[in-house]
This record gives structure tokens, sequence and C-alpha cells, in this order.
């Protein structure tokens, strides 16, 4: 782990990835895969932690939701075939609605995380928040810099988004103890590849650091 330094409130942004019931509660995406989410449910409290400093601090908060528009056009056969193999086939009938599927409850956000009617959500059709999104506009338009990651699966879509910020230009940091991977075994190599040749993807920090940073960068109230 990393100490992250030098923040700049002005040009940071907190990028909470894909913390909905799809992937958190039991009959959404993941639990009808057959994924254990309890790894999931168990970032709630780090990621509400990381949302809380990040309000306090200033920052331009960035809430991500994969899902599908409900004729699923903008979902690739190929991406549906590998949810089929999944056993659990996106926009198929669950106890949440219909799975991974825009305005469906599995699609909304798990309820600690709500985003602020001020916060940015991001409606992604793919695993990275840059693919047929407005986020890069967005960050632009705000001129951020760097971004803070945080969210589910480690693997996959925070890594995905990773590598999309990094590929432009984006000096990104990865809490990585408010991530989850859809199996144990992958956390730990998801989390050592951001580092290698130097840092390719960035560095890694814990929400305590992360929350250190943030909660000396927010402002001191006074009273009379």
């Amino acid at each position: 782990m990393n100490t992250i330094r030098d923040l700049d409130p002005s040009t940071t942004a907190l990028v909470v990835i894909d913390m909905q019931r799809d992937f958190c509660s039991p009959g959404g995406y993941a639990h009808q895969a057959g994924i254990d989410i309890s790894r999931m449910q168990a970032v709630v409290g780090q990621v509400k932690a990381l949302l809380t400093a990040a309000r306090a601090a200033g920052l331009h908060v960035f809430h991500t939701r994969e899902g599908h528009l409900p004729d699923l056009s903008d979902c690739p056969p190929a991406k549906l075939a590998r949810s089929v193999a999944a056993g659990a086939a996106i926009g198929s009938a669950g106890p949440l609605g219909r799975l991974l599927v825009r305005g469906e409850q599995g699609h909304d956000f798990v309820p600690e995380l709500r985003p602020l009617s001020c916060e940015h959500v991001i409606d992604k059709p793919g695993y990275g928040a840059f693919h047929k999104t407005t986020l890069g506009a967005l960050l632009g338009a705000f001129g951020i810099r760097r971004l803070l990651l945080c969210g589910v699966t480690t693997e996959v879509c925070v890594h995905s988004t990773l590598r999309e910020a990094v590929d432009r230009g984006f000096v990104c940091t990865t809490v990585g103890d408010a991530t989850a991977a859809s199996q144990p075994e992958l956390q730990a190599p998801a989390l050592a590849m951001i580092g290698v040749e130097g840092g390719i993807f960035g560095q890694v920090c814990s929400t305590d650091e992360a929350v250190a940073a943030l909660t000396a960068l927010a402002p001191v109230s006074t009273h009379s």
C-alpha cells in the first residue's frame, strides 16, 4: 500500500463503481450467477466512509451502474452469451426484476450508498465506465485530473475503468479494501498488478489512508 499524497479537491474525483443491488444484494445478477455476494457486501462500509469524506472535502463524486436498455439493444451478443453461460442471462427475470436492466430494482444502488442529488450517475452498458458514456466529457468539463476508485468487482469493472482512465491520462488511486473481487483468490493479484512497472496503473491505498487524506482537505467549520 502506498500513502496517498497531494490531493487537490478541485481536480480530484471519487468514482464509486457499480455498488448496485445486482452485484451486492440477494436475488441480483451476481447472486443468480452463483457468486458469493458477501464479499461485495463487506465493502459497503468502506465505500460509505470514502463517500462521507469525499463529500466533506468537496470532491466531485461519480457513481456508475452497469445495465442495459429494456430491449437489450445495447448489449452485445457476446456479452449476452457470457451471461447465459454464467447462469444469469441478462434481461431474464429475477427476484429484483430483470437482471442488469435499467430501471429495475436490481439496477439501483444499495440503500446505504445512494447518490446525493448533486452527484453524477453514469449508466454504462459495458464494464469500463468510459465506454459509451458521458464520464470522460464530464471529467474534462470539471477539470478533473486525478481519480479515486472503489467498488466492484475488482477484476472486471474496477480494472476496466482504471485502465481506461490511465489511457486517458488520469492519475489514479485504487482504494484496495474498498473493492471486492467475485472470487477471493482474484483480489490480491488484481491489486498487485496495478503497481507493476513503477505503478503502471497508479497506486493502491487503504480506506483509512484515503479518508485521512480527504479529511485533511475538509474545510474547518468555525463558530462565533
